[in-house]
């Protein structure tokens, strides 16, 4: 089904611009040109999804973003547990599927900070959203796409370098001094 009227209205976005729109509102606008089905698979579009439910949505838009966003995720926790050198830690593995989500991991626990590694992310979902869109300009999966990419732009909003330095000072601060405190007991 295509949805001219609507995506036609919507303003472009821009990976760096402050978002046109809440996703809330967005969300509630689509529903109010969408067909029953189609807009009640905009709920199952998420960042904070549980990925212990059934990820099958019949939707291949929404399926393969859940699966890249599934890969990412276990992948990232992986490098994680490597990176932290935990040898007992039990995990599944990760799914093979997509390389894409295996080499953002990897490229963002490489970065020099959070919030870099973040934006990389960030980034790397905004390609993979235009992907999974497709040439259908005017289809739900553009619309799809488009509140993925406005629940990007909020996420973004909520970066806050100088507070989330501080934060990372202080725990650092804090462990190091945990530390100092343990070696000087075992003495």
């Amino acid at each position: 089904m295509a949805y001219y009227y609507l995506i036609a209205q919507l303003p472009s976005l821009v990976y760096d611009q402050k978002p046109p729109m809440s996703s809330l509102e967005f969300k509630e606008m689509a529903r109010s040109y969408m067909n029953k089905k189609d807009g009640s698979l905009i709920d199952r579009i998420s960042f904070n999804f549980d990925f212990s439910k059934k990820l099958k949505t019949g939707c291949n838009f929404i399926d393969n973003w859940l699966n890249w966003e599934l890969a990412l995720r276990m992948n990232l926790a992986k490098q994680r547990v490597i990176r932290l050198k935990r040898e007992n830690v039990q995990m599944a593995e990760p799914p093979a599927f997509p390389t894409e989500a295996v080499m953002t991991a990897l490229k963002a626990i490489d970065e020099q900070s959070p919030l870099e590694g973040e934006l990389l992310i960030d980034k790397a979902r905004w390609s993979v959203i235009d992907d999974f869109a497709g040439n259908s300009y005017f289809g739900r999966n553009n619309v799809y796409a488009y509140y993925l990419k406005l629940l990007i732009l909020e996420r973004r909003q909520t970066f806050n370098s100088e507070k989330g330095f501080e934060e990372y000072k202080s725990l650092y601060a804090f462990i190091v001094e945990s530390a100092q405190k343990t070696l000087g007991e075992h003495k």
